[in-house]
């Protein structure tokens, strides 16, 4: 599997069997393409992109699920000829790069669509998914399959957690139908790995502590939702950093409601530019809507904990992988 963004090591992003990338592994193939990185000016996903597909071909897998890590068309894991092309559904995001409507979005990740590989997509919106469907079969895609999201069947859970993991889960079925022998078909029914099926930071419960990467205003709704379905222990605190590049106020407005204290913070390995800071709030008029704000992120970490039956900690990847890589057992890896 390659995936992206990481919580904590970047290592998390390459796993064969649910294995990391060893770290001989990633030095060996970084030493080894590093002249090529550097040739071509390759970006640090770029980079990543290589050096992951050149150890999963070693590693000589069956198969692999393999992650866009922005749009698609120009993505660079779209160097690949898959043996299904998968949108699962389309949001407002990296609008900057993919445009600000869910059109123009949805075009560009039906880029990902390949001559004769089947396209599967869950999204429900009925002119969104006529823009993801013209566009596969422009590109040339057989077929094109819509997934319908029935009601849950009856006895049948999900690892992970949230009713909308039940339309990844049809999407996910979907795909699996799709693929060619002796992978698949699957069947109309469930597969019993679902039950197990587990990724850091959604929706993800340790004990009295949730930690989800909502990044986004659908994301943050998702979490919301989840929420009051788990209806966990209160009071309810959230810890919330949030890049500045992002549609935050919005984010902020859609968990407040739901949680009993809500405490601003900033992750260190937000990158600086991307920081929030006390004057942001201000002329959004947060600070007038009684939301703290603690810029160090350990004071932060350990002031959200006090009086707090469940602490949520959310608003990216950032916030998610150093709260993580603070509190002991909680790191995907080390």
């Amino acid at each position: 599997m390659y995936t992206s963004p990481h919580l904590v090591d970047v290592r998390e992003r390459v796993l064969v069997n649910g294995e990391p990338m060893s770290p001989t592994a990633f030095a060996e193939w970084t030493a080894l393409l590093e002249p090529h990185i550097e040739r071509t000016e390759a970006s640090f996903f770029e980079a990543l992109t290589a050096i992951g597909f050149a150890d999963l071909a070693s590693r000589d897998v069956d198969i692999a699920v393999i992650e866009v890590g922005l749009g698609g068309r120009l993505d660079s894991t779209n160097v690949i000829t898959p043996l299904v092309s998968v949108v699962t559904k389309i949001a407002l995001e990296h609008t900057e790069y993919l445009g600000d409507e869910l059109a123009s979005i949805a075009v560009e990740k039906a880029g990902i669509a390949k001559p004769g590989v089947p396209f599967v997509t869950g999204e429900q919106d009925p002119e969104v998914r006529q823009v993801l469907i013209e566009e596969a079969q422009r590109l040339g895609a057989h077929p094109i399959i819509r997934v319908s999201l029935p009601d849950p069947p009856a006895g049948v859970t999900l690892g992970l957690r949230g009713a909308h993991q039940w339309a990844n889960a049809w999407v996910a079925l979907g795909a699996l139908n799709a693929l060619p022998p002796p992978f698949g078909p699957f069947g109309p029914w469930i597969p019993d790995g679902f039950a197990s099926a587990y990724i850091p930071g959604r929706f993800d419960v340790r004990g009295h502590w949730i930690f989800d990467v909502a990044h986004n205003p659908d994301g943050m709704n998702v979490l919301v939702a989840g929420l009051r379905d788990f209806a966990p222990p209160r009071p309810l605190h959230a810890l919330v950093g949030i890049r500045n590049d992002k549609n935050w106020r919005a984010m902020l407005d859609t968990l407040a409601p739901a949680v009993d204290r809500l405490l601003l913070t900033v992750a260190p390995s937000v990158p600086g530019h991307q920081r929030w800071q006390a004057s942001d709030f201000a002329k959004a008029g947060v600070a007038a809507a009684g939301f703290g704000f603690e810029p160090n992120f350990d004071r932060a970490l350990a002031d959200i904990q006090y009086g707090a039956r469940t602490v949520l900690v959310t608003g990216s990847f950032h916030t998610v992988g150093d709260a993580m890589a603070r509190l002991p057992g909680f790191a995907p890896l080390g």
